[in-house]
């Protein structure tokens, strides 16, 4: 475990890389878009980057140069030495197939072009915001790899209050088009940006050729993780409550490494940029490490480098992805705590017909009352019914839906967009309905709105239709705001990977976060596991500003702290949905830093001693150790939860342990007794002071 002294922040100065630069926005689109491919080559050399602390930064150079000598190349694009030891560059097939030869190559991978794992964003809030704690954090920098940060943003304001500074951090602040060395402050403590992949001929014009946020995404996501506390929400001059995030007194230092593209389509992350930005938070010595993009296979040359920043003792938090119906969780290493998405938590609304007739979805409305009609019946003068039925802007007749409750299709335009639509053309209300499966959302819409599901939405439009004129209430929904589930389109972990995946989930449907005057809004709401995995991140820094313990032992109480959600397998939610505090378990699955290295090279990723079991009908035994990490002797008792097919068995029960003691447990998995595949279930340990610990079991076959 690594000390944190406590002093004074190293101020922000200009930052020479030694390498050509370039930048632009990220936009979000409904779905992530397709991966492209850059003109590099990424190569990875054999054995561990400085971070590790055996190796020389002289020698690794030197190896390189050996190489490219060998293959008569020019000098790289970038070079990494400190999370691993390798480089970027373009090369030809020839000198591809001199490298294949070469000794001492650990992977040879194309750039490629990674989505960012936001899956929606609308630049409207929800509805009155809540500043969970005004404390937590303090000392602790979280190094955001994404689009940027907008650093005039109230929620990264230089407000007294930030508690004690970072000592170990020693990160720049890197000039740009927007962007000047006063831009970093005691909260934005560092600032880098990386874009030699991505290619300064691919960027969109509107970008800002620096660390500056443009599309707001890196701003929404560290907003989440580290914004301020108590900060007002005001959208169209309303007020829409007050913000903070997970841990308020948190620095964050932004590594921007996400572009635009003209075309959406193209958007994304270069991995050899999001490499480089790993390589260069490490070397600051940021305390967490976030990134919120999607993509990749196996252990490739970004796990490699987030090996590397877990050897320097880096809680490294990194999303899921949204594409779970069709690949499965990114960031499959288990020295990443990958965070999927769960849902459920929004407010509800109602409407209710004549007779009683209810329907039920996302949203937080004023009382209304009114008559209805179907936005594509209430089509203006030479607008087709399409253009009408989405609540294009312009497309409605206001002698048709004025003091209406109008209902719009999805698609097309933004949600936000069309409540727009309706208010502009005198509409009362509006109903927004899915036209295929989806998430709903309670936005801040610009008249009072529910969301329905596809399912409820074809209903309740044909009992308009078949119900012309009939009159409709819509209200809030009291009570519970609805049960939370792991998100459909979360990606769940692969069952033949070497880990349960994803580690957690965490709130990711409509999350508040902060937005750059870029935008044309200062606030707006964002769905995706890049939402989730800065609830996740915020978590770490709050248990890092109380305790010096190793990132091994932060990533196990953060997931272990999870509450496991019903109807969703643990490939699907990992432990289950993280809470809003920090953990107060004292019982911890510790790895040393040098046994993740150990283990790769073995082949053992499935040995580790990490906080869950993934094992197959082939291998029914597992052992793991456990330490307490409390101040004060405790008792530990488990218990299995969950299984269906399988007997589960654990050796020891219950365990007395000293502050800082051990003890080693045996599980084994007999059966099945009944036919079946997967099945899951938990292993949790009570402590005598009231902590709980859960440990997620995959049985796969």
């Amino acid at each position: 475990m690594r000390a944190r002294r406590v002093g004074r922040i190293v101020g922000c100065g200009l930052l020479a890389l030694g390498v050509t630069l370039s930048a632009s926005s990220v936009a979000l689109a409904e779905d992530a878009p397709a991966a492209g491919t850059s003109a590099l080559t990424l190569v990875t050399l054999t054995g561990p980057g400085t971070s590790a602390g055996t190796r020389d930064a002289a020698d690794l150079l030197a190896r390189q140069d050996a190489v490219l000598a060998a293959i008569g190349a020019e000098e790289p694009v970038y070079r990494w030495t400190t999370a691993l030891n390798g480089f970027a560059l373009p090369l030809s097939e020839a000198q591809l197939a001199l490298l294949d030869d070469q000794p001492g190559i650990a992977v040879i991978e194309p750039d490629e072009v990674r989505p960012l794992a936001g899956r929606t964003t609308s630049a409207t809030v929800r509805g009155a915001a809540k500043s969970p704690r005004l404390r937590g954090g303090a000392g602790v920098v979280i190094g955001v790899v994404d689009s940027g940060i907008a650093p005039d943003s109230p929620a990264f304001a230089d407000v007294p209050g930030l508690g004690r500074e970072p000592q170990e951090f020693t990160g720049e602040c890197a000039e740009g088009d927007g962007w000047t060395v006063g831009d970093c402050t005691r909260k934005v403590v560092g600032a880098r940006w990386f874009a030699a992949g991505f290619g300064t001929d691919r960027v969109r014009s509107s970008e800002s050729l620096s660390a500056r946020d443009v599309l707001g995404h890196g701003t929404q996501v560290s907003s989440v993780a580290a914004g301020n506390a108590g900060v007002s929400v005001r959208v169209d001059g309303r007020d829409a409550g007050s913000f903070g995030g997970v841990a308020p007194q948190a620095r964050i230092a932004a590594y921007k490494a996400c572009w635009g593209a003209p075309d959406p389509a193209d958007d994304g992350c270069s991995t050899a940029d999001v490499v480089s930005a790993v390589d260069a938070a490490v070397a600051d010595h940021v305390d967490v490490l976030n990134l919120a993009l999607a993509g990749g296979n196996g252990i490739d040359t970004l796990q490699r480098a987030l090996l590397g920043a877990a050897e320097a003792d880096i809680v490294v938090v990194g999303a899921a992805g949204n594409s779970g119906r069709t690949s499965y969780a990114a960031h499959a290493s288990p020295w990443v705590t990958t965070v999927g998405s769960a849902v459920g938590r929004m407010s509800r609304a109602v409407l209710t017909g004549p007779g009683g007739r209810t329907f039920s979805g996302g949203g937080r409305p004023a009382a209304v009352r009114g008559r209805t009609v179907l936005a594509q019946d209430a089509a203006a003068p030479g607008v087709s019914r399409r253009a009408a039925g989405q609540c294009r802007r312009d497309s409605l007749d206001s002698r048709k839906v004025a003091r209406r409750i109008v209902v719009c299709r999805r698609g097309g335009i933004g949600r936000i967009d069309k409540s727009d639509s309706v208010s502009l053309a005198g509409g009362r209300a509006m109903v927004l309905v899915n036209l295929r499966p989806g998430s709903v959302t309670a936005d801040f819409h610009a008249v009072p709105t529910v969301h329905l599901s596809a399912a409820a939405g074809r209903s309740f439009s044909r009992w308009v239709a078949t119900h012309p004129g009939a009159r409709v209430r819509m209200t809030r929904a009291g009570g519970d705001p609805g049960n939370r589930r792991t998100a459909p389109w979360s990606a769940s972990g692969d069952p033949r990977g070497p880990s349960v995946k994803p580690d957690a989930v965490a709130d990711g449907d409509a999350v508040l976060g902060a937005l750059p005057d870029a935008t044309g809004r200062t606030w707006g709401v964002f769905s995706g596991s890049s939402a989730a995995a800065a609830h996740a991140s915020g978590l770490a820094a709050l248990v890092l500003a109380k305790h010096d313990w190793s990132a091994a032992v932060v990533r196990s109480l953060v997931a272990g702290s999870a509450r496991p959600l019903r109807g969703s397998s643990v490939l699907a939610q990992g432990a289950g949905a993280l809470p809003s505090r920090a953990p107060t378990a004292h019982l911890a699955l510790d790895v040393p830093a040098r046994a993740w290295r150990r283990a790769l090279r073995q082949h053992t990723l499935a040995d580790l001693n990490t906080g869950s079991l993934l094992l197959t009908a082939r291998r029914g035994t597992a052992t793991r150790t456990l330490t307490n990490v409390g101040t004060r002797p405790e008792y530990f008792s488990v218990t299995a939860r969950g299984f269906t097919a399988h007997r589960v068995s654990i050796r020891p029960l219950a365990v007395r342990l000293a502050p800082g003691q051990s003890a080693r447990f045996t599980v084994t998995v007999t059966g099945p007794t009944t036919p079946g595949g997967l099945d899951d279930g938990e292993l949790v340990w009570l402590g005598a002071r009231g902590g709980v610990t859960r440990v997620p079991v995959a049985l796969t076959r």
